[in-house]
């Protein structure tokens, strides 16, 4: 197998913030698998966060390239390979292993969903999110977004309560919060019990990643159910919060692939947990494989694709918050050739 790499840059339409930071441009990365006259694509988001970056990608997936050998099936014998050579680097685990699926599924004309036995009818819709931002930058977002079924809003501000008021007047679909570890226990309490008659679907992540104490803490003491999300990557995670939360965010870039998301989800799913399929900022190339277990989840925030300025590809994400799974061979992923949003 030929492994190549490529910069992709992403703009959002504005800039988005959360509590680990902001702004509108990130440095993704492109991967090509060529073999046999068929090329699967896959796509890198590091998180700074998580300690990845761009430049640390594009080294693992140079370790990695001369160790895939010459079989695209064998996803579990390249899995052990890579893992000898380097552990780590979800984002560029997350990006090879989408090609490979991609290049499987090219390969034998069929999509990726279809190979692992999914229903496509059964996706949930997607919430689209808002970063943190001041009440006036606020409005100016929601504006764009007020016609999506379902919005999840950046929390870590001290105006919080007040913009959930204002937007809650204007908007009665549904409404989910994500404080990203912002706040103390005690704070993350009293903030969600003032927001509680908002009807807000769900919290994510209201404290430190580590607090799982704290996690479980807030979930006794407040009515909002509580999911967690950078306390979860894969699914040695998941036993530590059975009884702490009531669901898990999982995402493609912290599992490092398909099969580890997949997995991670089904191990949830076994200890009684809600689950949502989320997304860094990434186009509708890594959007799109994370949608190919879609059909599995109770909840979507793969809302990447509607923040960006202009996506490069089209995929699975469709109009207002809705996931689609084509017939398409692979991601069902294609270079888009207009603006999709």
């Amino acid at each position: 197998m030929r492994l190549s790499v490529e910069r992709l840059e992403l703009s959002t339409a504005f800039e988005f913030r959360i509590t680990h930071g902001g702004g509108r441009g990130h440095d993704n990365t492109l991967v090509r698998i060529e073999h046999e006259g068929v090329t699967g694509l896959g796509e890198a988001s590091p998180a700074h966060y998580y300690g990845e970056n761009r430049a640390l990608v594009e080294a693992a997936l140079e370790s990695w390239a001369p160790h895939l050998g010459d079989d695209p099936f064998a996803f579990e014998a390249i899995e052990l390979r890579l893992d000898h050579v380097l552990d780590g680097q979800r984002a560029a685990r997350a990006a090879l292993e989408s090609a490979l699926h991609d290049w499987v599924g090219r390969r034998l004309g069929v999509p990726v969903w279809k190979l692992l036995g999914l229903d496509p009818a059964t996706v949930p819709l997607s919430s689209v999110t808002l970063g943190m931002a001041s009440p006036e930058e606020m409005e100016r977002k929601l504006d764009t977004v007020k016609d999506f079924p379902i919005i999840k809003v950046k929390l870590g501000r001290p105006e919080d309560v007040d913009n959930l008021r204002r937007i809650r007047r204007s908007f009665r679909g549904r409404l989910r919060v994500d404080a990203n570890t912002a706040w103390a226990p005690a704070d993350a309490v009293r903030v969600l019990k003032a927001i509680e008659p908002l009807d807000i679907e769900m919290v994510e992540q209201p404290v430190a990643r580590h607090d799982l104490e704290g996690l479980g803490w807030v979930r006794d003491r407040v009515g909002i159910p509580v999911f967690a999300d950078e306390s979860v990557h894969d699914e040695a995670d998941v036993a530590k919060l059975a009884g702490r939360v009531d669901g898990v965010n999982l995402k493609l870039m912290k599992a490092g692939g398909i099969r580890r998301m997949l997995r991670t989800l089904l191990v949830a799913r076994a200890h009684g947990m809600k689950t949502m399929l989320g997304s860094m900022v990434e186009s509708s190339l890594a959007l799109s494989a994370a949608a190919q277990i879609a059909p599995l989840a109770d909840y979507l925030d793969l809302d990447g694709h509607w923040l960006l300025a202009q996506d490069p590809f089209s995929g699975a994400p469709g109009a207002r918050g809705e996931i689609r799974l084509s017939q398409d061979p692979g991601l069902g992923v294609r270079p888009a050739t207009v603006d999709a949003r």
